[in-house]
This record gives structure tokens, C-alpha cells and sequence, in this order.
């Protein structure tokens, strides 16, 4: 039997009204508003697995945190709660997992552009990241076949890394992690 949404309809919502979503519910709160995201489509999901593929492997090898798939929820304020694609915690910082949510922001997030998402990864979403302190920030276009890393410097994003098609991505903060663009949209 579907599950229902039991919420009273408002103009703006926080997170006690987000908690009474059900779990899985395709929605993001973002500005204080309920932000319908649909099921990606195969191909984003594909990116999506070969990158944490190339992450979680580059993580775990080198003890340095824990790497999160969406849908998981990100907590940045009471109307500002997150789904990104991926999202990294170091290992210094594993007290923001909470049993619910991660509380507080990842020290790396990745978004995979789609037609339904690219307003918000690359405006509001990008800015709450950039004010809240996550160190990099991953913008992911699958259509351009790009892949841009962003660096916080002083809560303002700074480019660090970008290839299309061809060459290979760096992390500044996951010194030694290099990405070939090549293989993701292969």
C-alpha cells in the first residue's frame, strides 16, 4: 500500500515538519520549502557509482573518514536539509553522523547535475555549502561531461580543479586523489 504524505500544507517549513515525511520520500527542504527531487535517470546513476566507487576505495584505503550515498539527509539549518549525491566526513569529524541525519556540513559534497536539480546545486544549494563551511565542493555535469571542484577560501568558492572529456580531476583536501574524466563518462 503507497504511503501518503501527512503534512499540513504551508508556505514555508522547517525540520519538525520535514521529520514527518516518510523515510525515502523524494524531498529535499530547502529555503524552507519542500523541493520535489525525482529518481535519477540511469545514466546520472551510473556516474553517481563509478565516482563513489573511486572515492569510498580511496578513503577507506587511506583511513581518512567516511564517504555517504543519497539519499542521506544533511542537516545546514531548521529549513535547509540536504540530499547530495556524495557526501565525504573525515575521520576527525565523524561526530556530526548523527543517528538520523549528518549534522552539520560534510567536509566534501558532490552534486550530479540533472535538468531537476541544476538550479538549486548551482545556486542556493552552493551558497548554503559555501556560508556552512564544506571545504569542497564537487560539481558534476553530465551533459558537458565536466567535472569542476570548488575550494572554500574564506566561505567563498574558489575553482581548485576542472576537466571536460579528458584529464583528471584533483582533491585538494584528499591529497593523492586524482579522477580521470574519461572513465566516469565512459
Amino acid at each position: 500500500m503507497p504511503t501518503t504524505i501527512q503534512i499540513e500544507k504551508k508556505k514555508f517549513y522547517t525540520y519538525e515538519d520535514y521529520e514527518k515525511l516518510p523515510e525515502g520520500a523524494p524531498y529535499q527542504l530547502i529555503g524552507g520549502e519542500l523541493v520535489m527531487t525525482p529518481s535519477p535517470i540511469p545514466y546520472h546513476q551510473e556516474i553517481l557509482g563509478k565516482i563513489f566507487y573511486e572515492l569510498k576505495r580511496f578513503v577507506e584505503e587511506n583511513t581518512r573518514g567516511k564517504v555517504y550515498l543519497a539519499p542521506i539527509d544533511v542537516y545546514f539549518s531548521e529549513t535547509d536539509i540536504y540530499q547530495p549525491d556524495i557526501i565525504f566526513i573525515s575521520k576527525d569529524r565523524l561526530n556530526i553522523i548523527g543517528e538520523k541525519k549528518i549534522e552539520g556540513p560534510p567536509d566534501i559534497v558532490i552534486e550530479i547535475l540533472s535538468p531537476a536539480t541544476a538550479y538549486y546545486d548551482l545556486r542556493i544549494k552552493k551558497d548554503t555549502y559555501e556560508q556552512s563551511g564544506v571545504k569542497e565542493y564537487w560539481i558534476v555535469d553530465p551533459i558537458q561531461k565536466t567535472i569542476e571542484i570548488f575550494g572554500n577560501k574564506k566561505s567563498k568558492f574558489e575553482s581548485l580543479s576542472a576537466a571536460k572529456g579528458e584529464g583528471v580531476v584533483k582533491s585538494d583536501l584528499l591529497n593523492g586523489l586524482s579522477i580521470a574524466v574519461k572513465e566516469i563518462f565512459g
